[in-house]
């Protein structure tokens, strides 16, 4: 790699850090947070970059936002390679800094907690569905085996609730949080916005800044509409998503994993965890996230659409363990159409993954269990 900095952005407590430090040991690891080092950055910024000529691990680097614009002189006059490594937790704030100072002389990561695969190649996978959403992925959790609700509290009171008001300026914490929690019961659905002001207390505008913030940290997505000529009604609503199925229990009262097993919620839950999952195969493999949804005005919906070049990935996520010919008949409807309109030769591929643990094949469908939802993108 030949950029001069790095920059790795990512939700609090996903590992960034760690990560840096074990891939870069020679760059000294500089903290951002600590008032007394955040005090002489702003102080003297020229003079601090001069302590670390030959580099240095920045950490939460949109604690100084000035910061980026003297990297940029200073990776001018000397452009050597993985010089520095900048790490964020703000991604409004830190992504504003960057691209405005640093466009051209850093390639962009982002860090999200651990996927289910990453899970089971540590050793760490949980042993049943219910498990791996009550849990989710961050790596404290499983690294030091924590109780997810008693360190999910800490996390949202300690490090969500002051970074997203600290960006937003909210001073009604109770009505935040009642947010947070309206958001979270409506993952999986189509985002209305006037619906889930209105229920929060807050007009429609709010709530759209009040998201925004969140997706730019990294705790929630929307994904889009596929949109094609296929038919002629369609929703056009995004979708909304938690990209932590464990911080999606917790802020949904989900005390321990057995109380998912009847929980109304169990299938939206679920599909989240899959769009994350899907989500994070991308972004730790450095491409982009290219997920939709699909729901036409018939009531006919695919639950996630992947296409890349000539080849569409239609995914439909059940949460039950036994499979049903009933649970493909929405997306045998999407494909038939999807091949009859699309230009030769194009791959057109339905997958079902679902909360059992056999693989198999149905209608021409493949069918994954949830463990190995990897495996659902060519």
């Amino acid at each position: 790699m030949r950029w001069p900095i790095i920059t790795l952005t990512g939700p609090r407590q996903s590992g960034k850090t760690t990560l840096c430090r074990a891939v870069f040991p020679q760059l000294p690891w500089v903290s951002l947070e600590a008032p007394d080092v955040r005090a002489r950055a702003l102080a003297d910024p020229r003079g601090f970059l001069s302590e670390y000529r030959e580099g240095a691990i920045l950490d939460e680097i949109q604690r100084v936002p000035e910061l980026p614009s003297y990297l940029q002189g200073e990776v001018d006059s000397d452009p050597r390679p993985l010089r520095f490594v900048l790490t964020g937790s703000q991604n409004l704030n830190l992504m504003q800094a960057v691209t405005q100072s640093l466009a051209g002389r850093t390639a962009l990561f982002t860090l999200l907690p651990f996927s289910c695969e990453e899970l089971a190649g540590a050793g760490l996978r949980p042993p049943t569905l219910d498990e791996a959403l009550f849990s989710g992925g961050y790596p404290r959790i499983h690294a030091e085996k924590m109780p997810p609700r008693e360190w999910l509290s800490a996390y949202v009171g300690t490090y969500l609730e002051r970074d997203v008001r600290q960006v937003l300026r909210i001073g009604d914490l109770q009505r935040f949080q009642s947010f947070l929690g309206l958001a979270a019961g409506r993952t999986a659905g189509l985002l209305n916005l006037t619906s889930l002001g209105s229920d929060a207390g807050i007009d429609h505008k709010t709530a759209k800044a009040w998201l925004t913030a969140m997706e730019a940290g990294y705790l929630l997505t929307q994904l889009r509409p596929y949109a094609t000529n296929l038919g002629k009604r369609w929703t056009r609503a995004p979708k909304l998503h938690f990209l932590d199925a464990g911080l999606l229990c917790y802020l949904l009262g989900i005390s321990e994993p057995s109380q998912l097993r009847n929980h109304p919620l169990r299938g939206a839950i679920f599909e989240s965890w899959v769009a994350a999952e899907l989500t994070k195969y991308h972004v730790h493999r450095g491409m982009m996230p290219d997920l939709y949804h699909r729901r036409e005005a018939t009531g006919t919906e695919v639950d996630l659409v992947h296409e890349v070049a000539a080849a569409t990935t239609a995914i439909e996520v059940k949460s039950g363990m036994t499979v049903v010919p009933e649970y493909t008949r929405s997306l045998d409807i999407f494909l038939r159409s999807r091949q009859a309109a699309a230009p030769r030769p194009a791959q057109v591929n339905g997958v079902l993954v679902y909360g059992g643990d056999q693989a198999l094949s149905l209608s021409g469908t493949r069918v994954l269990p949830w463990f190995r939802i990897h495996e659902a993108l060519p």
